[in-house]
């Protein structure tokens, strides 16, 4: 349960401001989908009030409508100069969120491109250096 009026006031705003769907605060999160529960998790991130915020595969598992939630949750914390990163393994997402793209493979650094250079064949090519 929530313990006093600061905390309800906290949980009311990272709801409102995930768009995180739910009938009440006081639902468990076990009881959200998938997709909620993600948001839960970036959310109590997010309350540490990060200058860098990184994310692994936040959008696996989880419904379309989800995934444009936690995409534009990403991009808005660019633009208000949050350092964002996230590893994925979906290059449709890459392409379209990332301003700079990192491909590690085989442990190792293999590529290194500002969005507007990378192009689909480039990244899946670097993906491959490593093996």
């Amino acid at each position: 349960t929530i313990a006093n009026k600061e905390e309800e006031a906290v949980v009311a705003s990272t709801i409102g401001n995930l768009s995180i769907k739910v009938s009440s605060p006081e639902v468990e999160i076990q009881a959200l989908s998938g997709g909620n529960q993600q948001k839960v998790v970036i959310g109590r991130s997010l309350l540490t009030n990060p200058k860098v915020l990184f994310l692994d595969e936040p959008t696996r598992g989880i419904d379309i409508g989800a995934k444009g939630d936690v995409f534009r949750m990403m991009v808005q914390l660019s633009q208000q100069g949050m350092a964002v990163v996230f590893s994925t393994s979906d290059l449709k997402e890459i392409m379209a969120v990332s301003d700079r793209i990192m491909v590690m493979s085989g442990g190792k650094l293999t590529a290194d491109i500002v969005r507007d250079q990378a192009e689909e064949s480039a990244l899946v090519s670097a993906s491959a250096q490593g093996f």
